[in-house]
């Protein structure tokens, strides 16, 4: 329901490369690590968001979206559904294109403000997963 299929396509093939991802740390046991990776595999920058702002993937890391220094197309967010509705605003807020809420990730009032606000935005979705089945 919040990712059609022509959405996601767009996002993944249109909206731009480079990719905020808010949740990505160091830790290699965590989803948003591996989702990086494959986004990279596929040439998307990944651009680390957290509060560690560690380097992940040989991309410097910034402690919140604003901190960065360069535009951002799209934010994807691994936080969980309490706190993914502020990384949504502050998204929109940066001038990002589009967000992208992880699996699991929920917040229909984001989603509307998001959209609302003339960002693209997928949720319970996971970029990994769809990149590969493109064409």
């Amino acid at each position: 329901m919040y990712g059609d299929s022509a959405t996601i396509r767009k996002i993944l093939t249109e909206t731009g490369d480079t990719w905020a991802i808010v949740g990505l740390s160091g830790n290699q046991r965590r989803a948003a690590y591996r989702v990086a990776a494959v986004l990279q595999s596929f040439g998307k920058r990944i651009v680390p968001v957290h509060p560690k702002a560690e380097t992940v993937h040989g991309e410097q890391g910034y402690p919140s979206l604003d901190a960065i220094p360069f535009p951002v197309d799209v934010v994807d967010v691994f936080v969980n559904g309490d706190l993914a509705g502020p990384v949504a605003d502050e998204a929109a807020a940066i001038g990002a294109k589009a967000v992208w809420f992880q699996l699991d990730v929920i917040d229909e009032g984001a989603y509307e403000r998001t959209r609302a606000a003339g960002l693209d935005m997928v949720m319970d979705h996971c970029p990994a997963i769809e990149i590969p089945l493109l064409d």
